[in-house]
């Protein structure tokens, strides 16, 4: 989930917000979703022995999309110590499924050697907003024809956030899948004084372009909460 935490107080113009209706919350989902964050139970979750910093919701949901969508290519932007990276894999080859994983991020020093090790892994370093990386998606796209699924989850900052979403939109086809992790940030509901994270980034994306993404909310709501609220989007 996090490299590191940095807060940032600004503040948020209309157009950063957009027109959308306040996060959906129910008060009992809400109250363990702050439990789950504050105790960091998160920053504890290992896969196959390297750390996943997730929602155990989320990653449920994305076993089941990979299972039912069948994505040759899955696009991971923050890779970390690369727990999901080798989730994602190994979710594909349970599936039956011949693909990639391509996890970018700015530096891979802390990738434990497993990941390293998995062939079905591609590791790229460079920042997940340069133009190289749509140029080695679209590559990667030609060999591992069908649909994408990508999940974002490396600066939190709104700025860069919105930054891959454009990156995204000129690469991303009818079908495929996006997740925009952490919109939980900025009291949504856990660390209000985070700043403008990646809701603002959907919010603003989604004024702007409110024909790209179909909102799946039925997946986001599917376990009571979500670290990626309003951040489940399918193609149109």
């Amino acid at each position: 989930m996090f490299r590191t935490i940095f807060r940032r107080k600004k503040l948020v113009s209309s157009a950063d917000t957009g027109n959308l209706a306040p996060v959906a919350s129910n008060p009992e989902a809400e109250a363990y979703h702050r439990w789950f964050y504050d105790t960091k139970v998160w920053q504890r979750m290992t896969w196959m022995g390297v750390p996943i910093q997730k929602s155990p919701g989320d990653l449920w949901n994305y076993q089941e999309l990979i299972f039912a969508r069948r994505p040759r290519l899955i696009v991971e932007f923050g890779t970390n110590t690369g727990g999901s990276a080798l989730y994602f894999a190994q979710m594909q080859q349970a599936a039956g499924i011949k693909g990639r994983v391509l996890s970018v991020d700015i530096s891979h020093r802390i990738v434990h050697t497993p990941v390293r090790k998995c062939r079905a892994v591609e590791l790229l370093e460079r920042s997940s907003s340069d133009p190289r990386v749509a140029k080695r998606i679209r590559a990667l796209r030609r060999r591992y024809r069908g649909p994408i699924f990508v999940v974002v989850d490396s600066d939190h900052s709104a700025e860069h956030v919105y930054a891959e979403l454009q990156l995204l939109r000129g690469v991303l086809r009818t079908g495929d899948y996006l997740v925009v992790e952490d919109g939980n940030l900025n009291g949504h509901p856990v660390l209000p004084d985070f700043g403008p994270g990646p809701l603002q980034a959907v919010e603003r994306y989604t004024a702007e372009f409110p024909d790209d993404y179909e909102p799946d909310t039925q997946r986001e709501h599917k376990f009571g909460f979500t670290f990626a609220p309003r951040g489940y989007l399918i193609r149109r």
